[in-house]
């Protein structure tokens, strides 16, 4: 779950609202153990992604770098490279006749 949780500092051009609050959806479902809340603790739920969403923006708003900001297209061809380095990928074994 927390793979889904990608970095939102320093890129060009800034993280959307939409994916600081799909972080922080994936953090509440990993620290809840819970993908989908009960209706008893929806509302739970939802207003820690609410807060959890509004103090990240507010954080990324204030950190300040002097390195350069990075490609998304870059980073996600690194992490792709990466994760074909880590998971080969083999051929299917050929079917006898």
């Amino acid at each position: 779950m927390c793979r889904n949780i990608r970095p939102l500092h320093n890129f060009e051009p800034h993280a959307t609202s939409g994916e600081v609050h799909d972080a922080a959806l994936q953090f509440v479902r990993k620290i809840s153990g819970m993908n989908k809340p009960s209706q008893a603790n929806a509302e739970a739920f939802d207003r820690a992604v609410a807060e959890i969403t509004h103090i990240t923006e507010h954080l990324l708003d204030d950190l300040v770098t002097t390195a350069p900001p990075k490609n998304r297209d870059e980073e996600a061809a690194k992490a792709k490279a990466r994760s074909e380095k880590r998971f080969p990928r083999t051929e299917p074994a050929a079917v006898a006749s």
